[in-house]
């Protein structure tokens, strides 16, 4: 099978209409600069509006320490086999939240972590995904038995949704990586 690759060409804003220079602009106040993935997801404004507006209530209210935060999203990344998130929240899980990189460096290769509670975070995670979002009762005993809460499990799904949203669009776009995301590129 030939994957498709979308024809739509990235916005920036030089040529953003308003509606995606207003969105893009949230997204620098957001992040600081505006990845090459939001410049393709913003073709359908909504899109973009819809991911940035879930990234941060997953941030701000999803009881995850940063380093959790991370260990989740490259973990539904990975799963997805997205090349270009996988490299950015690498990047991020090493500088700016804390992951030790023999952490990431497990998820990323599809290995055992070794730290016992983000392996349980991992491992839940990796079950929700496998299991569409129907987690088995040992599964979540073992989840929360390990420290975690059931909004801990909202909050997953919430992660879920929103990495569906920029894994996907990474693939149909076959986004470029960004160059301060390079140093971790990734691929199955």
């Amino acid at each position: 099978m030939t994957q498709y690759k979308s024809n739509l060409i990235p916005v920036s804003l030089d040529n953003a209409d308003p509606e995606q220079k207003e969105i893009l602009e949230k997204a620098v106040a957001q992040v600081g600069f505006i990845p090459n993935m939001y410049k393709n997801m913003v073709n359908l404004p909504g899109l973009l509006d819809t991911y940035l507006a879930g990234y941060a209530a997953f941030r701000e209210q999803g009881e995850f320490t940063t380093a959790e935060q991370e260990v989740v999203f490259l973990t539904i990344s990975r799963d997805n086999e997205c090349h270009y998130c996988v490299a950015a929240h690498s990047v991020l899980a090493d500088a700016m939240s804390g992951v030790p990189t023999a952490v990431t460096d497990a998820i990323r290769s599809g290995n055992k972590v070794a730290d016992v509670k983000l392996d349980a975070l991992h491992d839940f995670t990796h079950h929700m995904l496998q299991n569409q979002g129907r987690p088995s009762q040992d599964a979540v005993t073992k989840f929360t038995d390990s420290g975690y809460s059931e909004k801990h499990i909202l909050a997953i799904i919430l992660a879920i949704s929103v990495k569906t949203l920029s894994n996907y669009s990474n693939h149909i776009f076959d986004t470029e990586v960004d160059a301060m995301f390079q140093s971790r590129l990734w691929q199955k």
